[in-house]
Order: structure tokens, then C-alpha cells, then sequence
């Protein structure tokens, strides 16, 4: 999962990494265009676009970390003690179910 502070630390070490990418339009109001616009003043060799995707990337993290874990009835393993560990049955795995056909779909078109 990436974080904004392991995002900030790319962004000094001018890392880059292969990315897929697809172009999307989306409103911005004019305070966070200003923010955007600071930052790529700080790190003159990274785009706008490149700090809002990596941005959206670490936001989509922290969304998907913060769901609920809801305990299942199945038991999928043990941990160190024995005692079980349960299935997920909130939304996380139906997340990753979805974004993995989203996915699926993308990669076709």
C-alpha cells in the first residue's frame, strides 16, 4: 500500500516506475489546483499528472485499508497461536473482486 509520505520520498529521489495509465477528466476545485501546481513547483521534474495520479493512487490505498473487516464463516487459516482466522465478508474482497473485473475490462479496450 502506498502512502503519502512514501509518495513525497519518491518524489525528492525523482524515482519513476512503468506505469499503465489511462487519461481521465475530473473537477478539481481551485485550492487543490493551486496545491497541485505548488508541488510541481517543488519537484519541477514530476507533472501535475504524475502528483494527482500518485495521490489518487495513495488515497485509493487508504480507502481500501480503512474498510471494515467483517468475519465470515469460513475459516481460511490459523495464525500463530491456532486459533482461526476467518474470511472477510465485508466489502474489502468485494472490492478487489470488482476492481479486478475493471481491470479485466480496461486491459481489453
Amino acid at each position: 500500500m502506498k502512502k503519502i509520505k512514501d509518495i513525497v520520498l519518491a518524489w525528492h529521489a525523482s524515482a519513476k516506475e512503468s506505469r499503465e495509465i489511462k487519461q481521465i477528466s475530473i473537477p478539481v476545485n481551485l485550492h487543490d489546483v493551486a496545491r497541485i501546481q505548488a508541488l510541481t513547483e517543488l519537484y519541477p521534474n514530476l507533472s501535475e499528472q504524475i502528483i494527482i495520479g500518485d495521490l489518487l493512487t495513495a488515497a485509493l490505498d487508504e480507502v481500501e485499508a480503512c474498510l471494515p473487516y467483517v468475519q465470515g464463516q469460513k475459516v481460511i487459516a490459523t495464525d500463530d497461536h491456532g486459533d482461526p482466522i476467518y474470511e472477510d465478508a465485508g466489502l474489502t474482497p468485494k472490492l478487489l473482486d470488482l476492481t479486478r473485473k475493471h481491470m479485466s475490462i480496461l486491459k481489453q479496450h
